[in-house]
C-alpha cells in the first residue's frame, strides 16, 4: 500500500470544510482510469484465450476485466454519494527470480476537520468523501502527475510471472478462483484496494509511532490520529493507540499477539467466524517430552482432523537443497518418514513442495516449523497434496525435533522410543483472536515497513482477505460470516 500527504492537501480542506453537507448515501460508484502507455498494461495487444469467465481477448482487456470484476464487488459493499476514483497502472516492480512485488495500492489523499468526521483526525479520501457528501479535492488543480486529486492510486507488477520475476507465477486473470500455483490478481487487487478505502492506520509512521502533523508536512509527536486508531487496543499497555506516545505506539506495532481491533462491527462478527485454536500434542516416553502447540492450518490439502495422526519423523538437510524438503527425499529421509508425520523447517522453496515431496516419500502429514521466530501462514496451492499440513512455531519446532530425539532410548531393543502426535482444538481460544475473542491485528516483531498494523494477523482462521498473505482458500465474499474486511470498514465509517 501506499500513501501520500502534502500541504496543498491540509490547506484545501480547512478552505472548504465550511461549505460542505451531509446526504443520505446510495450505493459506491467506482470509476477506474489507466495511466498505462500505449501498448503497456491496460493498453497491451498480446492475444490471449479467455479464461476462468474472463472472456478478454488481449492481455490488456483481460486486466481491466478484473479491475472492473473488483470494482463491482466493492460497490455493491459500499455505500456512497461521491464517486472513487483509482488510478491504475502497470509497472517493472521489484523482483527475482524466486520473490518478487506484486504490487501495492492505498488513499493518495487524506483530509482532517471536515463536516461528518471526527473532528482532528485523518481519514482516506474515499471515506471522508462518502462522509462529507462531496468530492473534497474537486477543483484543485493537478500536481501534474494526472492523478493527484484521485482516491485511490494502484500499480501491479508488470513482469510477474517473468523468468526473472518469480519465475513461473505470474497473475492468474481468471474470475473463478481457480488460481493453482499462479496469483490470484481478483484477490490480489480485492485486498488493495481494501487498503485504499481505509483498511489501514494511514499517518502514522509504525517504526517511530509519530503522527502526520495537521499541516500535512511530517511525521511528528503531536500530529493528528488516524480515524483507525480509535479502534486499536493493545492488551499490554491497557491503552487504545489515541491513548498513547509515540513511543509507546512504535512498542505497540512490534508487539506480537497482542494488538486487537475493538470497533463494534469487526470485534462483534470475529467470535461467529473465527475457529478454534488447533493444537498439535505431543506424546513422548521421555521425560518432560509431552508438549502442546498451536498449530496453523495450511491453505492446501486436507483440513487437518482432530484425533490421532501418527508418529513424528525428522526431515533431515540434503546436499545441494535450497531448503529442507525442497528436493525428492534420499533414501534415508524417505525410510525416515514412510506412514509417519514428516517434520520439515521452512525455507528454500514454497511450502506445497515440501508436502508434495514428503506425501512422494510416503508421509501421511507434514508438520512445517517457522525459521524465524513469529507466527507464519502455511500458503501455496497444489490440488495433488492429499495430505494435511500444519504450521508451528520456530521454538515449538525445536522442541518437538529434540523430542523425537530424546525419545529413542526409552523404546525396546526392536523398537526405538517414538513421539506420538494428535490434533485437537483449544476449547477457549480462537484463531487470530485475543482472550475477549476481538480479532487481532498483525504485528511482528521485527517491525514489517508498510505491512505491521494494516492487516490483520496471520494466525486468522479461516484466513482473512486482509491478512498480509493472499492465501488460495480466500473468497470474493467480504462479510461473515466469510470476512471480516467490510465490517471493518463500516467502523470506520463506510
Amino acid at each position: 500500500m501506499t500513501m501520500t500527504f502534502s500541504l496543498r492537501t491540509a490547506r484545501t480542506l480547512v478552505a472548504a470544510a465550511a461549505a460542505l453537507s451531509c446526504f443520505a448515501a446510495e450505493a459506491a460508484r467506482i470509476t477506474i482510469t489507466s495511466r498505462d502507455a500505449p501498448g503497456v498494461g491496460f493498453n497491451d495487444p498480446t492475444p490471449v484465450a479467455p479464461v476462468g469467465g474472463n472472456a478478454g481477448v488481449t492481455l490488456g482487456q483481460q486486466r481491466m476485466n478484473v479491475y472492473r470484476y473488483v470494482a463491482d464487488i466493492w460497490e455493491k459493499n459500499l455505500q456512497s454519494d461521491v464517486n472513487i476514483t483509482v488510478s491504475a497502472g502497470w509497472e517493472p516492480l521489484a523482483c527475482t527470480a524466486t520473490g518478487a512485488t506484486l504490487g501495492s495500492a492505498g488513499a493518495w489523499n487524506i483530509w482532517y476537520d471536515f463536516p461528518n468526521g471526527v473532528p482532528g483526525t485523518w481519514y482516506p479520501q474515499a471515506l471522508a468523501n462518502k462522509l462529507a457528501g462531496v468530492n473534497l479535492s474537486a477543483g484543485n488543480p493537478d500536481d501534474g502527475s494526472g492523478y493527484g486529486n484521485v482516491d485511490i492510486k494502484t500499480q501491479f507488477n508488470i513482469n510477474l510471472g517473468k523468468p526473472d520475476c518469480l519465475a513461473g507465477s505470474g497473475f492468474y486473470l481468471g474470475l473463478d478462483g481457480n488460481a493453482g500455483t499462479q496469483v490470484n490478481f481478483v484477490a490480489t487487487l480485492l485486498h488493495e484496494l481494501g487498503h485504499g478505502l481505509g483498511f489501514s492506520v494511514l499517518s502514522v509512521q509504525t517504526s517511530t509511532g509519530r503522527r502526520i502533523n495537521a499541516a500535512g508536512t511530517a511525521y511528528t509527536d503531536n500530529g493528528l490520529p488516524s480515524i483507525w486508531e480509535r479502534h486499536m487496543f493493545d492488551n499490554t499497555a491497557n491503552k487504545t493507540w489515541l491513548e498513547m506516545t509515540s513511543a509507546e505506539r512504535r512498542a505497540s506495532a512490534i508487539n506480537p499477539l497482542q494488538l486487537a481491533w475493538i470497533g463494534p462491527r469487526a470485534a462483534g462478527a470475529a467470535p461467529g467466524l473465527l475457529k478454534p485454536i488447533g493444537l498439535v500434542k505431543a506424546s513422548s516416553p521421555a521425560p518432560g517430552g509431552n508438549r502442546v502447540s498451536d498449530y496453523s492450518p495450511a491453505s492446501f490439502g486436507p483440513a487437518p482432523k482432530v484425533g490421532a495422526l501418527g508418529t513424528l519423523a525428522v526431515v533431515a538437510p540434503q546436499a545441494g537443497e535450497l531448503g529442507q524438503g525442497c528436493d525428492p527425499f534420499n533414501a534415508a529421509n524417505a525410510a525416515a518418514v514412510k506412514n509417519k508425520i514428516a517434520l520439515i523447517q521452512r525455507g528454500g522453496c514454497n511450502f506445497a513442495i515440501k508436502a508434495k515431496n514428503a506425501q512422494n516419500a510416503g508421509a501421511n502429514a507434514v508438520i512445517v516449523y517457522n525459521n524465524v521466530a513469529g507466527a507464519f501462514t502455511v500458503g501455496g496451492a497444489d490440488p495433488s497434496v492429499t495430505i494435511p499440513t500444519v504450521g508451528v512455531l520456530l521454538a515449538d519446532g525445536e522442541a518437538l525435533k529434540a523430542a523425537v530425539a530424546a525419545a529413542v532410548p526409552y523404546g525396546s531393543r526392536n523398537k526405538p522410543g517414538a513421539v506420538s502426535i494428535a490434533l485437537a482444538l483449544d476449547p477457549v481460544r480462537l484463531a487470530g483472536a485475543d482472550a475477549k475473542k476481538r480479532p487481532l491485528l498483525y504485528t511482528p516483531n521485527p517491525l514489517i515497513g508498510g505491512s505491521s498494523v494494516s492487516h490483520w494477523d496471520v494466525t486468522a482462521s479461516p484466513n482473512l482477505l486482509m491478512e498480509p498473505n493472499i492465501n488460495g482458500d480466500l473468497t470474493i465474499n467480504l462479510v461473515p460470516p466469510y470476512d471480516l474486511t467490510v465490517p471493518l470498514l463500516k467502523d470506520l465509517g463506510w
